[in-house]
């Protein structure tokens, strides 16, 4: 795993945006995928994202995850962000998004951290002094770096509702498992498999102090059910 990978797994920021450019000169509402990388291309700007959304739900890739963005005018913060630029469909003072971009936004999201197993689940608390602490808050904002707006109330007061989306998102993938299935369809062999890597940690488990008090262990052992060897090793479980 790259540095660049090490620090995504520890932390993901959405720094959500309204799109505009490195000056504040101009506010590009509804800024088509086009006209954002057009921006983000230009080296005198000085501004770029990982990601952009726009207002018709379309996601461009502007910089490899593996490379860092310019978005959070903070050097240290944009090395270990994802970060994602989404158009704006209303202007200030709210800097709303459409229906659309959001639920782009909820679907790349859910990729992001399917992708990147290191995040875990999405953390929000709102906290400013958090940033860095990622077991308790993974997700960072613009305005906390410099004096901006970003990512627009709008946004910033659904970021509980957007990572409690995502997480169940993520939780839920865990039920399409169907067990019965599985195990009608594993073969002997991989079966074998499973029992020896649990056998395996088995024996690393030590008799429970219950066992040793009753001595049940060394009854079975005085009586011939168990010899010491294997599969003796699972009544060692509590």
């Amino acid at each position: 795993m790259s540095e660049r990978e090490k620090q995504i797994a520890e932390n993901l920021v959405d720094a959500f945006a309204k799109l505009p450019d490195s000056k504040k000169e101009f506010l590009l509402d509804n800024a088509s995928m086009e006209t954002c990388g057009a921006i983000f291309a230009d080296p005198a700007r000085k501004v770029s994202s990982n990601y952009g959304i726009g207002s018709d739900r379309r996601i461009a890739l502007y910089v490899d995850e593996a490379n860092r963005s310019w978005c959070t005018s903070n050097a240290a913060n944009d090395h270990r962000a994802i970060t994602i630029e989404v158009t704006n469909n209303g202007g200030a003072w709210d800097w709303p998004v459409s229906d659309k971009a959001y639920a782009a936004l909820l679907d790349l999201l859910t990729d992001i951290c399917r992708r990147n197993p290191g995040i875990g689940r999405l953390r929000w608390k709102g906290g400013k002094g958090l940033i860095g602490q990622v077991q308790q808050q993974n997700m960072t904002e613009h305005r906390w770096f410099a004096a901006k707006a970003c990512p627009g109330n709008y946004l910033y007061y659904l970021h509980s509702q957007i990572a409690a989306e995502v997480n169940s998102r993520l939780e839920g993938e865990g039920d399409m498992v169907d067990i019965d299935k599985l195990i009608d369809e594993m073969t002997n062999e991989q079966a074998y498999r499973i029992v020896a890597k649990s056998e395996l940690h088995c024996r690393t488990i030590p008799e429970p102090e219950w066992s040793k008090e009753e001595g049940h262990w060394a009854k079975a052992t005085a009586n011939g059910t168990v010899d010491g060897t294997s599969p003796e090793c699972y009544m060692k479980r509590d």
